[in-house]
């Protein structure tokens, strides 16, 4: 799950564009019909600004909807949804990172979209993204950010091994990292984040698809790791560690990838890594000049695979279902003119904008289109091409605990306390049991 160094900063409350009929900050509204809404997210003060501005100017043309921004870290974000969110006064809209959506929909803390929001985003989004903003065949929010996973690389270093290309197979992974860990300077070949749920699993989760294989069956009420594919993930992954390729104590990361993760990529420790798009402002603000050097390829395909495949998540604007039923038609009213296509610049929706300002990929069609040429950088254009092949996390109940539950086999792996076999038995087993306690 991304969790960007700027966004995870503490967060501020910033009231804006007001209407003069003296709305209260804790009101629903007035006598003249007036419908002051609370927006919460979990971005910085940068972003909060540009949120801030968009609803400005939404006020001035609907002046009886008034948008207050209410900003927490990403560690409580979700708590504080789910304490505040059972009132009518809580937060009106709220941003939530979609593994969220089964227990807050089942909790009845997400209001299901009304049928013209319902229309608009299975006709503008990407199938993939569309459905990690639905449960039970309803729609209950507007997917803003996308972000999924590539192979990043150190060119600088590369060349000092004497390597002309991204690897493109696991056996290419192998032989670069043995060609990059031979050339000394404390090198490890490739490394995998430790210590943090997101960084740990979907990395891994995105070579088992580009392996053939998934994280749950097809009915996503139990898990998949027993099958072969699996097997062959967790073998490579024991591979690397023991021939020293890869070192969990080079990888310790938080959520906002500080740490021996990124001081070792930066700093030329490490030759490769599986990573998300967000990380991108990350490793700019540490690698100035040297940023230059960093590289992205696909996934590299495993002996099982048909292509390569990254895990997807995405983020979404959810309506709180407590709210009064003026506040929630204000609030659908609000967010289909944020995410949509004549709020922004140059086709793109406000939101577009927004998330382009910060790095991220938008996941609007239209947004894409607007910003093709922003989106064309080194960077970046490995991830826009990985689009339309990446398989999203599974958004059922039980799929976070699951990930807990996986999370802690991998980092097992990794510290060689398990192989390959008794890491993918361990995690079938306790990635059912929660998909079973959830149900």
């Amino acid at each position: 799950m991304r969790k960007h160094k700027t966004l995870a900063s503490l967060g501020v409350v910033a009231a804006i564009a007001l209407a003069a009929t003296g709305c209260s900050a804790g009101g629903g509204g007035n006598d003249s019909g007036t419908q002051q809404l609370t927006f919460l997210t979990h971005w910085g003060p940068d972003q909060v600004k540009l949120l801030e501005n968009a609803a400005a100017a939404f006020t001035k043309s609907n002046p009886g909807i008034t948008v207050k921004v209410q900003a927490v870290p990403f560690a409580n974000l979700l708590s504080t949804l789910r304490t505040q969110g059972s009132s009518p006064d809580g937060p009106t809209i709220a941003g939530i990172y979609d593994a969220w959506l089964p227990e807050l929909a089942r909790d009845q803390l997400a209001a299901p979209a009304p049928q013209d929001v319902v229309s608009d985003v299975t006709a503008n989004w990407p199938k993939g993204v569309v459905g990690a903003a639905t449960q039970n065949d309803k729609v209950y929010g507007i997917p803003n950010e996308v972000d999924l996973y590539q192979l990043n690389y150190n060119k600088a270093i590369f060349a000092d091994a004497g390597l002309k290309a991204a690897p493109t197979t696991w056996d290419e992974v192998i032989s670069a990292a043995k060609a990059i860990t031979a050339t000394g300077q404390g090198r490890q070949g490739i490394g995998f984040i430790t210590n943090w749920n997101s960084g740990a699993v979907h990395p891994f989760l995105s070579l088992l698809a580009s392996n053939g294989g998934s994280f749950l069956n097809g009915a996503g009420d139990k898990a998949d790791l027993q099958s072969p594919q699996a097997l062959e993930t967790a073998q490579f992954y024991q591979k690397l560690v023991d021939e020293g390729l890869t070192k969990a104590s080079m990888s310790n990361a938080n959520a906002n990838t500080t740490g021996p993760y990124l001081d070792n990529f930066v700093n030329g420790k490490t030759g490769m890594i599986i990573m998300a798009n967000w990380w991108e402002s990350s490793l700019k603000d540490a690698m100035g000049d040297k940023f230059a050097d960093v590289a992205t390829a696909p996934i590299p395909v495993g002996p099982s695979g048909d292509g390569s495949h990254s895990i997807s998540y995405s983020w979404d604007t959810i309506v709180n279902a407590n709210a009064t039923d003026a506040k929630q038609k204000a609030a659908w009213k609000f967010l289909s003119w944020l995410n949509g296509p004549d709020s922004g610049k140059n086709g793109s929706s406000a939101m577009g904008d927004i998330l382009i300002s910060m790095g991220i990929l938008p996941s609007r069609t239209s947004d894409v289109a607007a910003h093709a040429d922003t989106l064309k950088t080194p960077f970046l254009s490995s991830y826009v091409s990985a689009l339309d092949s990446a398989v999203p996390f599974p958004t059922v109940l039980g799929a976070s605990a699951g990930a807990d539950a996986l999370q802690r086999q991998v980092e097992a792996l990794l510290n060689k306390q398990v192989d390959a076999a008794k890491a993918m038995s361990t995690a079938q087993s306790d990635v059912d049991s929660a998909l079973s306690s959830a149900r």
